[in-house]
Order: structure tokens, then C-alpha cells, then sequence
């Protein structure tokens, strides 16, 4: 399983504004600068953690933006299904409750369904806090 470039990008992007104070907002021109991300391609992520409800923007000298809540109680998988949309491996899963015409039928779907639901408790279980927390080590 993959995540696009969108997904990855939202992380940081999420992770940058969590290391932030609670009370500033931050400009996108900044975050996208730190995190090595284009300002357009921010822009497009940034509008999706805007309407996900898990950032708000404000405009003017001091506008920016900032997390509608604080990190530790925001998941990362709250933040890839902004971005990404949700966790489905396969397309068929993707569609609820059944979008294929072979559901009953599929013998590697129960596999496919526990895999997506390994991910999102995964994903689920971590917040943003917790990330920041963790330390890799090389060859990790």
C-alpha cells in the first residue's frame, strides 16, 4: 500500500503546524518552505485540512493558519483521510457498503478487509503528538 505524495505532504504539513504555539497562526509560505513543498502544491493540501475541519485559516497581516485542536488529539488518520480520502486497498472497498457485484462471492476479500482495517487502527491509534515524539533511528 502506497500513499501519494498528497498524503505524505498533509503529514507534514499537519506536523509543522503542530510545533507551532496553539494561539499563532502560521503562514503557508512558511510551513511549505520548512517542509520543502511548493506554495501551490500547500495550497491545494492546505484547502483539504481546511474543509477535513482540521485546520482554520484567517487572513490579514497576522493571518496563517493553525490546528483546529490540539495535536494530541489528532489522529493521523485523521489527517490521511483528508488527503487521501480513506484506506481502501483495493477499489472494490472503497464503495460502501458493497462496490462490487462479486462481494458475497470473493474469497481474498476478508484479507483485504482486515489489511484496511490494520491501517486505520494504526492510523487511528497515533496522534500527532505522538509522531513528533518518536525518534528513528538510522537504518529504520
Amino acid at each position: 500500500m502506497k500513499f501519494s505524495t498528497k498524503g505524505r505532504y498533509a503529514m507534514c504539513l499537519m506536523l509543522d503546524l503542530a510545533q507551532q504555539p496553539s494561539d499563532r497562526y502560521v503562514s503557508l509560505r512558511d510551513a511549505a518552505c520548512r517542509q520543502h513543498i511548493s506554495v501551490k502544491y500547500a495550497e491545494q493540501i492546505i484547502n483539504l485540512l481546511v474543509r477535513a475541519g482540521l485546520v482554520e485559516s484567517t487572513r490579514g497581516v497576522q493571518g496563517g493558519y493553525r490546528l483546529t485542536r490540539p495535536a494530541e488529539n489528532c489522529t493521523c488518520g485523521d489527517v490521511l483521510r483528508a488527503a487521501e480520502g480513506g484506506f481502501a486497498p483495493i477499489p472494490c472497498l472503497e464503495e460502501a457498503p458493497h462496490g462490487c457485484e462479486r462481494w458475497e462471492e470473493c474469497v481474498v476479500l476478508p484479507f483485504w478487509l482486515g489489511l484496511q482495517q490494520a491501517v486505520e487502527r494504526y492510523a487511528d491509534g497515533i496522534s500527532l503528538q505522538d509522531v513528533l515524539q518518536m525518534k528513528c533511528s538510522p537504518g529504520a
